[in-house]
C-alpha cells in the first residue's frame, strides 16, 4: 500500500519536507509534523473497509505515515470501550466511557506510538532503535524490539519505578538508567541522536511516532457507532497525545466518516508537574518549565514539547488543562478500580482525579457523553498505592472469620 502521507510540516511556520528522519523546521525550529492527502484517504478508507481490517490500529492504516503494516505485530490498539455506569453515577453524570488502553500488548498507549514509529524506522532503513522514556514507552520499544530482532536502547531516568524497569529489561534490550530526570534523558537521547544512525523513536523518528496516538480517536468513534463524544479526557505529559487524539476526531471529520463535530477536549495534569495546566490557569501563550515532583512519573515531563499546542486544542474546542494533588491521584486510581474493576497506573489517577473535579465544578455537564483515556496499567506502579489497602489474616477458623471479618465488614456497612 502507498502512503497517503504527503510530508512533514512545520506546526509553526509552515514550512514543508520530506517524508524522512526530520523533526524539527531548520528555518524556525518548530515541531514538524505529517500532512495527508486526505482526498485520496477518502477514496480509500470507507467504513466497510476499516470494519473489515485486523483487530488491531492496523485497520486504519490509509491514515497513518507508513508504506506498509508490519511484518511482525504485536496487535497493538483496537482496545476495549467500556461504559461505565457505576463510575458515571458516583460523578453525577449520566453517560461515561472509559477507553481502557491497559489491554494493550505492554499494558499501555505507548504500543499505538510505537507500532508505527518502528514500522516507519525500518522503512528509512534504521536497524537500530532508541527511546528517551518515563516508563511506559520504554516497555513498548523492549518489546517490539524483541519480537522484530531488532537492536534497542531504552534510556530512562534512575529513579524510575521497579516494575517498570523489570518490565523493560526482561525482553533483553539495553537498558541505560540515567541519573536525573526525564527532561536530563530526552536532552542525552537527542545528543546522542546527532552522532548515532539510530532510529529514536520520539526525537528524530517523532513525527510519525506520534501519529499513532491518533488511533485512540478513530477506535473511539467507531465504538460509538461512528459518532464523537461530547467529551474526553486525556492525560497530558509532552501534550502530544491530546492534539493528536483531537487531530484524529478532526480527521474522521474530514473525511466524512463521522460528522464533522470534534468533542471538547480536558487535559490532566499532576500539581507536582503541571506546567500546561498552569499556563492554561494563568492564560498564558508559553509555557513555562518546571522541576517534576510527582509519583505520577510517566507525566512527570517538565519541558513538554507539545504543551502550547495542547493549550491551543483545549482552548479552540473549549476545553481546560486542570491540575490535582497527589492524594487526589490515588484517590482517583482507587475510584476508578472500586466503580469499573480497571486497575490503571497513577497517570490514570490523574485522569479520574480531573474528571471527578471537572463533573463537580459543572465544566461537564451532566448530561454530556463522556470519554475518559486510561493509558496504563496499575500494576506497573504498586508503590503509589501499596500503603492504602487493608487486608484481614485470621487463622482457617470459621469463628474467628464471623468475628473478626463478618463483624467488621457488618459494623461498616452500617455507619
Amino acid at each position: 500500500m502507498a502512503t497517503t502521507a504527503e510530508h512533514l510540516k512545520c506546526k509553526e511556520c509552515g514550512r514543508t519536507y520530506p517524508l524522512e528522519a526530520l523533526f524539527v523546521c531548520d528555518f524556525c525550529f518548530g515541531p514538524l509534523e505529517v500532512s495527508y492527502d486526505y482526498e485520496k484517504i477518502r477514496r480509500r478508507a470507507t467504513k466497510d473497509r476499516i470494519t473489515l481490517g485486523p483487530p488491531s490500529l492496523w485497520r486504519y492504516a490509509d491514515f497513518l505515515p507508513v508504506n506498509s503494516k508490519p511484518e511482525v505485530d504485536l496487535q497493538a490498539g483496537y482496545t476495549p470501550l467500556l461504559k461505565a455506569d457505576r463510575l458515571a453515577a458516583e460523578l453525577g453524570l449520566k453517560k461515561v466511557w472509559v477507553k481502557n488502553d491497559t489491554a494493550n500488548p505492554t499494558h499501555s498507549f505507548k504500543d499505538r506510538v510505537v507500532a508505527v514509529a518502528l514500522q516507519r524506522a525500518r522503512e528509512l532503513g534504521f536497524d537500530v532503535v532508541a527511546c528517551a522514556s518515563t516508563g511506559n514507552l520504554a516497555n513498548s520499544v523492549a518489546a517490539h524490539a524483541a519480537a522484530s530482532g531488532t537492536e534497542a536502547f531504552v534510556f530512562v531516568p534512575a529513579n524510575l519505578e521497579i516494575q517498570k524497569i523489570i518490565a523493560t529489561a526482561i525482553y533483553g534490550v539495553n537498558v541505560v538508567k540515567v541519573r536525573g530526570n526525564y527532561d536530563d534523558v530526552n536532552r542525552l537521547c537527542t545528543e546522542i541522536a546527532s552522532e548515532k544512525k539510530w532510529a529514536f523513536v520520539n526525537v528524530n523518528v517523532r513525527p510519525y511516532y506520534a501519529e499513532g496516538s491518533k488511533t485512540l480517536a478513530y477506535e473511539t468513534a467507531e465504538q460509538l457507532g461512528w459518532r464523537a463524544p461530547d467529551t474526553v479526557v486525556t492525560p497530558v505529559a509532552s501534550g502530544s497525545l491530546l492534539t493528536k487524539i483531537h487531530k484524529g476526531f478532526w480527521e474522521l471529520g474530514e473525511t466524512g466518516l463521522i460528522r464533522r463535530k470534534a468533542p471538547v477536549v480536558h487535559g490532566a495534569q499532576a500539581l507536582g508537574c503541571g506546567p500546561v495546566a498552569t499556563a492554561f490557569a494563568e492564560k498564558a501563550e508559553h509555557v513555562k518549565p518546571v522541576k517534576p515532583d510527582t509519583i505520577a512519573k510517566s507525566l512527570a515531563i517538565g519541558n513538554p514539547a507539545d504543551g502550547i499546542f495542547a493549550l491551543e486544542v483545549v482552548r479552540e474546542t473549549g476545553g481546560s488543562i486542570e491540575s490535582v494533588t497527589e492524594q487526589e491521584i490515588v484517590d482517583g486510581i482507587k475510584l476508578l478500580a472500586e466503580t469499573t474493576g480497571i486497575f490503571t497506573e497513577t497517570a490514570g489517577g490523574v485522569t479520574t482525579a480531573v474528571l471527578a473535579k471537572l463533573a463537580a465544578s459543572g465544566k461537564i455537564y451532566r448530561d454530556d457523553e463522556v470519554v475518559l483515556y486510561i493509558t496504563g496499567d496499575g500494576l506497573k506502579t504498586l508503590d503509589a498505592v501499596a500503603d492504602t489497602i487493608s487486608t484481614y489474616e485470621i487463622d482457617p477458623n470459621y469463628s474467628q472469620f464471623e468475628e473478626e471479618v463478618l463483624g467488621d465488614v457488618l459494623k461498616g456497612a452500617a455507619k
